[in-house]
């Protein structure tokens, strides 16, 4: 029989881990505060339009990490690949499909809004347009894109917001310390990782308020929009839902089935910052932590430090489509016919247009905008009809364009071999199990489970697989 010194000095048995409460999650209170900003949006639609600072402040929190972020996560996406003939392989694959995708989105765009009609019951309330419609302040065609994706000032694309600038000078950072010699490339290496970790801690931080950004855009989205819509627009939103969400569903689901992963559960994965992006309405929220988890889960560092931040400037699928069926309401509102040959010639405006958004303030609407007077037929004024419900369609804009970039960073990962795909498919097995896990058990498992550990980006700056 063991003494009572035994027993006092026997270690206790462990505990079993409390499991967290739903409300603790940032995915629920984030989801809560959508629904309490719509009904303070229906309640008190005055008040809710001055909640709009409230979103708008923890947007530009998030912005200021955002491009430090994707630089840092380029550069060591490079370096991790050992060769430049490596990382240029990645590269030009995920074009070859972004291009592919997006031009499969604008048809889809443009099919549906013929076959839905959208704006034909507008004819008479969009001709008495008249509000402020932001504009660019460049023109938009190819010329200008290019000049729009070099910088002149290396500080100036981080202050400048220029996320597309921003990738353009990590890949050449990166390219130029692959050229050092291997000690110095260890002591670059070891403090951008440093710097990195340092940018996610502080981003983390930002992510605490989130629920409050949420419910302050949510609110003023609805106080601003709700009661006054009119039906043609009201039923445009709902128009652009269904085939946004036809487009995931459908194109989306068809390519993870064709790379043999289930839509479903990669949704399951990523579903917090999904819901993030929707309540702000912007790709930029979900970042930081996109980063972070594909990585964790089996893509290697290289692949989803080049794909993610090239899709968000290249890969704009949810961007396509609201171009295509916006500019096909403006066409059905002041009764312009628009055959088969403008509306293809429109399309190959569209294909270098959209490609602006990620480097015009403003993004997608004013880009928008700036299609619509490149045609030279349709009436710019009619954009006008389509600001005040912008928000609303923007929140699906976001989020097809967020969770496309995932489906890519996926396909191009395997592609590549980029990927630990036992690990990946464990993984997506149970994604809720796999979350609950912390990063340490993850890395102490044993080896024959899932497959060797992936460090989380800008842990160390060779890949493991």
């Amino acid at each position: 029989m063991r003494s009572t010194e035994d027993l006092l000095a026997a270690e206790p048995p462990p505990a079993t881990p409390r499991r967290k409460r739903w409300y603790r999650g940032i995915g629920a209170q984030v989801a809560v505060a959508m629904v309490l900003g719509v009904v303070v949006g229906f309640a008190f639609p005055d008040f809710a339009v001055d909640l709009k600072i409230v979103g708008d402040l923890f947007l530009s929190l998030v912005k200021a990490g955002v491009a430090p972020l994707v630089f840092l996560t380029v550069v060591m996406g490079i370096a991790s690949a050992g060769d430049l003939k490596k990382a240029s392989r990645i590269g030009l694959l995920a074009l070859i499909y972004f291009e592919v995708v997006s031009t499969i989105a604008l048809l889809i765009g443009l099919v549906a809004a013929n076959v839905l009609s959208v704006g034909m019951g507008a004819r008479t309330d969009a001709t008495g347009a008249a509000a402020d419609v932001p504009s660019g302040e460049s023109e938009h065609g190819f010329t200008a894109f290019l000049k729009d994706i070099v910088p002149d000032n290396f500080i100036g694309a981080f202050s400048s917001g220029q996320l597309l600038q921003v990738v353009v000078l990590a890949v050449l950072f990166g390219a130029g310390l692959m050229m050092l010699k291997p000690h110095m490339q260890a002591q670059v290496n070891k403090g951008l990782e440093v710097i990195s970790e340092t940018f996610f801690a502080f981003v983390n931080v930002i992510m605490k308020l989130a629920p409050i950004g949420a419910f302050g855009a949510i609110a003023y989205s609805v106080g601003a929009n709700g009661t006054g819509m009119l039906l043609a627009l009201a039923e445009l939103v709902l128009q652009y839902w269904v085939v946004v969400a036809l487009f995931i569903g459908g194109v989306l689901g068809l390519v993870c089935l064709l790379a043999g992963f289930n839509i479903v559960r990669i949704l399951q994965y990523v579903r917090v910052e999904m819901t993030l992006v929707l309540g702000t309405a912007s790709s930029e929220a979900a970042l930081p932590g996109l980063l972070k988890k594909l990585t964790r889960i089996g893509c290697s560092k290289q692949s989803v430090g080049l794909v993610v931040p090239t899709g968000y400037a290249f890969n704009l699928d949810g961007t396509s489509i609201y171009m295509a069926i916006c500019s096909m309401f403006v066409a059905n509102a002041y009764g312009i016919d628009m055959g088969i040959g403008q509306q293809a010639g429109l399309m190959l405006i569209m294909l270098l247009t959209s490609k602006g958004a990620a480097t015009v303030s403003g993004g997608t609407f004013v880009v928008f905008a700036s299609t619509v007077a490149a045609t030279g037929y349709l009436p710019v004024e009619g954009v006008a009809v389509l600001f005040g419900v912008y928000r609303l369609m923007s929140m699906a804009t976001a989020f097809c364009n967020t969770f496309g970039n995932v489906v890519a960073t996926f396909v191009v990962a395997k592609w590549c071999k980029e990927m630990d795909t036992d690990k990946v498919n464990a993984a997506l097995a149970d994604p809720k199990a796999f979350l609950a896990r912390t990063e340490p058990e993850l890395d102490d498992r044993p080896a024959e489970s899932e497959g060797p550990a992936v460090p989380s980006p800008a842990l160390t700056s060779s890949t493991k697989k």
